[in-house]
C-alpha cells in the first residue's frame, strides 16, 4: 500500500548539523518563574508590533529529580512575550493544576503519565489507578476575554493574562462537565457566516472506545458556545489536530489500535499502547458544521493510504472538493517503554513532509500529492486565511533538505510558483513553532508581517524571541531578543494583539 513516504532514507547521510548534547540541553526543567524587561536585544522591534505572544509547553522534565518519561508528560508553564511601543516584557509561570500543586508539596511523582511516566514502585503501584493528571500543557489561547491553557484529553484551566495566576477550570458556563475533553488544537474562523461575519472560534473532543465520538464546539468572540454538536465514528481515533473550512470540519483518522491492558496492569503508560497499523487506511472525516437543509448531518468518510498526521496547516473549498495542507509521516513514532526520549536516534527516523489531499465529496475520492520533501513540523499561515485559498505558509524545518533532524531553521513557502526561502540557526540554535503575526493595518499582501518564534541557543544555554519579516527569509531577522534563561523545547502558542504588561 502507497504510504506518504515519497523517499526511502538516503543513501548517504549528510553532515549533521547539530550535535545531540547541544539539542538535549533543551530538555532541562526551567523551574524558576520570571518576571523583566527583555534588554539584550540585536537589532530593533518594530514600533507596530503590538501585541502579546503567549507560548505553552513542558516546563517541568523532573520532579525533585525523578525524571518523566516523556516531555508530553512534563507540567505546563506559560511564556508571554509583550510588544508595546518598541519594548518587550517577558513573564512565565506554571499552570497551578491541582496535580502540580500536590506533587510540588510532595517533593515526588504522585500521578501516571499518559505517555509512560508512572509513580514509583513498579506496576503493582501504578495497576488499575486511571487517574492521569490534566497536565495543561500543550497550548494557550486567548479568548472571548480569557486566557485558556490547553490540554486535549481533559478541560481546560482559565489563567489571569496579566499574572499568569491560574484562576480555576473553564467549563464554559457549564456546557462542559467535570473532566471533559477539550482539545488543545482550536481553529479561528475570521468570518463566520453563521455568525454574520463575525470571527468564532472552532474546536473539538475525542472520547474513543469500539468506537470515537466526535464533539464540534464553536465559541463566539465573548467566549459564549453558540453551537455544539456530537458524531459518532466507527472504530478508535487518535486525533491531535483538525482542519476548518466555512462549511467543515476535517479530522484524519490514523489507523492506530489501542490494547488497554498493558495499561491497566501498569506496565506502561496509555500512549504506549497505541500501535500503528500499517496494513490499514487512514480515514478523513468530513463533518459539517452546521446540519444541512435537508436530512441528517450528512457525516462522511473518505479513505486514502495509511500514514500518521499530527498538525494540519489549512484547509478551504474549490467547488465540490475540500483542499487540505497536512504534515504527514509514514508511521507514528511509537513510545517505547524504558526508552530515553533524550537519546532518540533521528536518522532512524521517518521525517514529517507536507501534503496536499484533494477530497471530492461528490464521488468520494482522495487524490494526494507531496509538496514539500523535507523534514517540518509546527505550520503556520496568515490569521485571515484560514479555511480559505492561500498562498504563503510557515514552518519549521531541519537544516539540512533530506533525511530526518531535530528542528534548527523556519522555511517560507510560496504555494503558487513553489520558491522557498530558509532561515536557519544552526548549528547550536534549535527551533519551535513559528507563529506569523500580520502587520496591522496592512500595507502590503499576504505575507505582510512578521513570524515570531523561540529558539533555543545551546551555546549560551538560553532562548531568544526571534522576529522574521515574514516578506523575505533571506535576511536576518529584525531583532533578536536574548532571554537571561533557557525555555524547555514548547508545543503550541498564540499570538493576540492585546496588550498584556506588568501592573508596576
Amino acid at each position: 500500500m502507497q504510504s506518504f513516504q515519497l523517499y526511502e532514507r538516503a543513501s548517504t547521510v549528510p553532515e549533521k548539523s547539530y550535535t545531540r548534547g547541544d539539542w538535549q540541553k533543551g530538555y532541562e526543567s526551567l523551574k524558576q518563574e520570571y518576571d523583566y524587561w527583555i534588554d539584550d536585544i540585536e537589532g530593533q522591534i518594530p514600533s507596530e508590533l503590538q501585541g502579546t505572544l503567549f507560548r505553552n509547553g513542558p516546563g517541568l522534565l523532573d520532579i525533585n529529580g525523578q525524571y518523566i518519561h516523556h516531555p508530553f508528560d512534563g507540567d505546563g508553564m506559560i511564556s508571554r512575550i509583550t510588544f508595546n511601543n518598541g519594548r518587550a516584557h517577558f513573564r512565565n509561570r506554571f499552570v497551578r493544576t491541582a496535580a502540580y500543586l500536590e506533587e510540588q508539596k510532595a517533593g515526588k511523582i504522585l500521578y501516571r503519565g499518559v505517555f509512560g511516566t508512572q509513580k514509583p514502585g513498579g506496576w503493582q503501584k501504578n495497576a488499575f489507578d486511571f487517574n492521569i493528571k490534566n497536565i495543561a500543557n500543550t497550548n494557550v489561547i486567548y479568548w472571548g476575554g480569557k486566557l485558556l491553557a490547553l490540554w486535549e484529553a481533559a478541560d481546560p484551566h482559565c489563567l489571569d493574562p496579566q499574572t499568569l495566576e491560574t484562576l480555576g477550570k473553564e467549563h464554559f458556563n457549564g456546557v462542559l462537565s467535570e473532566g471533559e475533553a477539550f482539545a488543545a488544537h482550536p481553529r479561528l474562523d475570521p468570518s463566520c457566516g453563521e455568525n454574520d461575519g463575525e470571527p468564532i472560534l472552532v474546536n473539538f473532543s475525542i472520547k474513543p472506545g469500539l468506537s470515537t465520538t466526535i464533539t464540534i464546539f464553536e465559541l463566539d468572540s465573548t467566549g459564549k458556545v453558540v453551537r455544539k454538536h456530537a458524531h459518532s465514528v466507527p472504530g478508535f481515533a487518535f486525533i491531535h489536530d483538525f482542519a476548518i473550512t466555512p462549511n467543515y470540519c476535517i479530522f484524519f483518522q490514523n489507523p492506530v489500535a489501542f490494547n488497554p491492558i498493558p495499561f491497566a496492569l501498569g506496565l506502561r503508560g496509555a500512549g504506549e499502547c497505541v500501535k500503528f497499523q500499517p496494513n490499514q487506511p487512514t480515514r478523513i472525516v468530513v463533518i459539517p458544521r452546521t446540519p444541512p437543509t435537508k436530512g441528517g448531518w450528512g457525516v462522511q468518510i473518505l479513505e486514502t493510504h495509511s500514514g500518521f498526521v499530527f498538525h494540519h496547516a489549512n484547509a478551504f473549498e474549490v467547488e465540490d472538493e475540500i483542499v487540505i495542507d497536512s504534515i504527514c509521516y509514514e508511521s507514528l513514532p511509537e513510545v517505547e517503554s524504558g526508552s530515553n526520549f533524550r537519546q532518540v536516534d533521528f536518522d532512524a527516523l521517518k521525517p514529517g513532509h507536507l501534503w496536499r489531499f484533494n477530497l471530492n465529496l461528490k464521488d468520494k475520492t482522495v487524490l494526494s500529492k507531496s509538496i514539500v520533501n523535507h523534514c517540518c513540523e509546527f505550520p503556520t499561515i496568515h490569521p485571515n486565511n484560514v479555511g480559505r485559498p492561500y498562498r504563503y505558509l510557515y514552518m519549521g524545518v531541519a537544516h539540512t533538505d533530506i533525511g530526518n533532524a531535530p528542528l534548527q531553521a523556519f522555511m517560507k513557502v510560496d504555494l503558487e510558483s513553489g520558491e522557498r526561502q530558509i532561515w536557519s540557526a544552526a548549528p547550536r540554535g534549535f527551533a519551535s513553532e513559528p507563529v506569523f503575526v500580520p502587520r496591522t493595518p496592512s500595507k502590503g499582501g499576504e505575507d505582510d508581517g512578521w513570524v515570531l518564534a523561540l529558539v533555543y541557543n545551546s551555546e549560551h544555554h538560553r532562548s531568544e524571541v526571534v522576529i522574521l519579516d515574514a516578506s523575505d527569509f533571506t535576511k536576518e531577522p529584525i531583532a533578536r531578543l536574548h532571554l537571561k534563561h533557557h525555555i524547555p523545547y514548547g508545543l503550541h502558542g498564540n499570538f493576540t494583539s492585546q496588550v498584556f504588561l506588568p501592573n508596576n
